[in-house]
């Protein structure tokens, strides 16, 4: 598995990955709508932005996005039929290591509630709680930071 930048020409097929993952957790399919936009990764952030995809046998595996500061953890998504492979565990210290030549120390995560534990087995600490409402419903999100320096 090889990890490199994303292009420009990786946009829809990042966005199709995100929304398989986010579906992959059985949201209901307003709810999959609503997330659209936050999930489309544009050409223009591919091309410029901290965008990181793990690729195997010219596959496209997954991918993470990072903030401009590297400081926050934006996206990262790993096609549902590859978890549980190390794809994500691979990607995820790739983006510490990203985060850390960008200068941040820590990396702030808003995540998913059915990713928390994936985020916690890869060393992030549990830091708070953002509460969200979707389509009239309350969410809880966990927030994590991981340290990008051992």
């Amino acid at each position: 598995m090889e990890i490199s930048r994303a292009t420009s020409q990786d946009a829809a097929e990042l966005t199709e990955m995100a929304l398989a993952a986010k579906r992959h957790w059985g949201y209901p399919e307003r709810w999959m709508e609503l997330w659209r936009k936050e999930l489309t990764i544009t050409p223009q952030l591919a091309a410029e932005g901290e965008v990181w995809v793990a690729e195997e046998d010219g596959a496209k595996l997954g991918f993470y996005a990072l903030s401009p500061s590297g400081r926050e953890l934006e996206h990262l998504w790993v096609r549902p039929e590859r978890l549980g492979e190390g794809v994500g565990r691979a990607l995820f210290f790739h983006a510490l290591s990203r985060a850390a030549e960008l200068g941040a120390e820590t990396l702030l995560i808003e995540s998913d509630p059915n990713a928390e534990g994936f985020y916690v087995r890869m060393g992030a600490a549990k830091i708070g709680e953002r509460v969200a409402e979707l389509d009239g419903r309350e969410r809880v999100l966990p927030l994590l930071a991981a340290k990008t320096r051992h």
